[in-house]
């Protein structure tokens, strides 16, 4: 099957397809966790002070009316399921899982790319403000003695602000999903959130 023009790209010199139409052919051979992490990072944007201005390699819109002006391709139906789970500022995929995870188990809703107030504005990965609550991801990244200094800073003014943080590792996701959920929603209980509440 040859692939209309406006799929493909050139990458020096070289016939690729475009990220979008990538995005598309994954949805034949991922599940629909990985896609939306395809997605998350594809669409990938933030200014924050503490570095440098994240831009989107395809910014939501159109990664979303590429996938609406599309008919009859396999795939197309997971691809779409994934746009309706997708966020933008998500800055790695086992931060997409955790989400998923927090979605599925119908907790309120954690928010991507939200700014906790105060100087400096804290970043977290995931946060539900009206609860207080949020959510990082501490993957290999923060094992640096520099990184570390930066998160004890954040950690700090979290808790001053009166937010409540929940750190999740990769030994708690391999733990698998009730561990993780049951970590965020003991601290969801913690800032007066009682199931059935949204």
């Amino acid at each position: 099957m040859a692939l209309p023009p406006e799929d493909i790209m050139h990458l020096g010199g070289v016939p690729v397809t475009t990220p979008a139409r990538t995005f598309l052919d994954l949805a034949t051979v991922l599940d629909l966790d990985d896609l939306v992490a395809v997605a998350d990072f594809l669409v990938c944007e933030h200014e924050r002070h503490f570095e440098a201005r994240k831009v989107p390699i395809l910014a939501a819109a159109v990664l979303r009316t590429f996938i609406a002006d599309k008919h009859g391709i396999p795939g197309l139906g997971k691809a779409r399921a994934a746009l309706e789970l997708m966020r933008v500022g998500v800055d790695s995929p086992p931060e997409t899982k955790l989400r998923l995870m927090l979605q599925r188990a119908g907790l309120p809703e954690f928010t991507t790319n939200y700014a906790i107030a105060g100087n400096p504005l804290v970043w977290p990965d995931l946060a539900c403000e009206k609860y207080k609550t949020s959510a990082q991801y501490e993957g290999e990244i923060h094992q640096t003695t520099k990184k570390q200094l930066f998160d004890r800073n954040r950690d700090e003014r979290t808790a001053a602000r009166g937010w409540l943080q929940v750190k999740v590792y990769s030994a708690d996701m391999r733990q698998g999903e009730v561990h993780v959920v049951a970590m965020v929603e003991a601290a969801l209980r913690r800032q007066g959130w009682r199931p059935g509440q949204t």
